[in-house]
């Protein structure tokens, strides 16, 4: 009997343990979405400004993210004082633990209105977009961004990082792309179904062969490709310090020889942008291992030019990017 005993006593609270996780995670479910909703269907003034609060709010109480952010973002500002890029007043915080602290805050506040328009994706219509968006070179966009061409779009946690989706959408049809799994599946489902609303079909990591496939199709696949969240990837030096990016596109450039674009929009205002893309050099080598990671080298260089615009909208900076960078036990 007392060897029976332990396993009829912890039997029940394993079950209650489940039932227990599946209420919790519909109770998140509801709170997540009915959040989203509203967010979506408030006025613009009052949702900008009650981003701005929460993400002040966040920079209070986010001892240990705020402390990555500083650290992550003193490496951008002293690469950009070192090599003289950029704007005079970002440098400055190299130097000027105030400016640098600024910049952490600022950080805050652009997540905070990062989630306001990834809720508010839906409206993000062809007019709202043109009505809100500036093209910085609009002739090499007319260019490159050819419906029926089969072409790879690179994207990086910056910015408005939804924006420039919808702006490639309305000009090319349907564009495929990946999104990391989310723990809450009912959250996951309400986000790939407003991304279906905008014709941007999302699959998972692991359905890599439906980029692929797209591609095959002569359609767009479009990435964000700035931090390595699967594992794996390629080493490149990143402002001056060397990390590792996502392999996807010069995997995918590789098997189909499509021309591959970085893109970034970033904020200039609430609710008003600026963007621009460029055009990755075909990469250079006497073999395929060689091409590649030139092909990693050159995203880098244009990730580096895009972020030293606005280092503060580089939503990265709150995750680990550079080892040497993360306290012992992350590494």
């Amino acid at each position: 009997m007392r060897a029976t005993a332990p396993h009829a006593a912890t039997t029940p609270p394993r079950k209650r343990a489940g039932v227990r996780r599946r209420v919790a995670d519909e109770a998140t479910a509801l709170i997540v979405i009915g959040g989203l909703k509203l967010i979506l269907h408030m006025p613009d003034r009052p949702v900008w400004a009650l981003a701005d609060l929460a993400g002040n709010v966040a920079y209070r109480v986010s001892g240990s993210r705020r402390n990555r952010a500083r650290r992550n973002l003193r490496r951008v500002v002293e690469w950009m004082a070192a090599t003289g890029r950029g704007d005079r007043a970002i440098r400055a915080a190299a130097t000027d633990p105030k400016a640098l602290e600024a910049l952490v805050r600022s950080a805050f506040r652009h997540h905070a209105r990062y989630n306001v328009e990834l809720a508010r994706a839906p409206r993000f219509t062809q007019q709202w977009v043109a009505d809100r968006l500036e093209v910085e070179n609009p002739a090499d966009v007319d260019e490159w961004l050819v419906r029926g061409k089969a072409l790879i779009l690179i994207g990086l946690h910056f910015g408005a990082i939804e924006v420039p989706g919808i702006y490639a959408r309305h000009r090319l049809g349907p564009v495929v792309s990946p999104m990391e799994t989310i723990a809450n599946a009912r959250v996951q489902r309400y986000i790939y179904s407003t991304r279906d609303t905008i014709g941007i079909r999302i699959v998972t990591l692991a359905e890599g062969g439906e980029l692929l496939a797209a591609l095959r199709r002569d359609e767009a696949v479009g990435l964000v490709a700035d931090r390595n969240i699967a594992g794996g990837g390629i080493e490149v030096e990143l402002f001056g310090a060397p990390t590792r990016i996502p392999a996807g596109p010069v995997l995918l450039a590789a098997e189909t020889g499509a021309p591959a674009y970085v893109s970034a929009v970033r904020r200039t205002g609430r609710g008003r942008y600026r963007g621009r893309i460029r055009k990755l050099p075909a990469p250079e080598g006497e073999n395929r291992r060689e091409r590649s990671r030139a092909m990693a080298r050159d995203e880098a260089v244009l990730f580096e030019d895009f972020i030293i615009d606005a280092p503060d909208q580089w939503l990265a900076v709150f995750h680990p990017i550079w080892a040497d960078l993360e306290p012992p036990e992350n590494v």
